[in-house]
């Protein structure tokens, strides 16, 4: 069985390690530790590497911003709390 899990180091307890040692209840364990950094995996894709890239520029710029009215936020919550 493989499996991936991305957390945190506040994710790391001993209840998730007494969990994976349920998960994986026979044989030996090989765990692999890699510091993963969200912002390098999303600029893998140049293409996505570009579209933020730019995406960042225009926040500094301070172009193509959408403003949302507060309200509007709240009533989104609302609604979606409701289902």
């Amino acid at each position: 069985m493989y499996a991936t899990y991305t957390l945190t180091k506040e994710e790391l307890t001993y209840e998730f390690l007494d969990n994976l040692k349920k998960m994986f209840n026979e044989g030996s364990l090989q765990i692999t530790v890699e510091n993963f950094d969200e912002t390098d995996y999303l600029m893998r894709s140049p293409k996505n590497r570009e579209y933020l890239l730019k995406s960042i520029q225009n926040v500094k710029e301070g172009k193509n911003l959408i403003t949302v009215p507060i309200e509007e936020i709240e009533r989104q919550i609302s609604e979606t709390d409701n289902i």
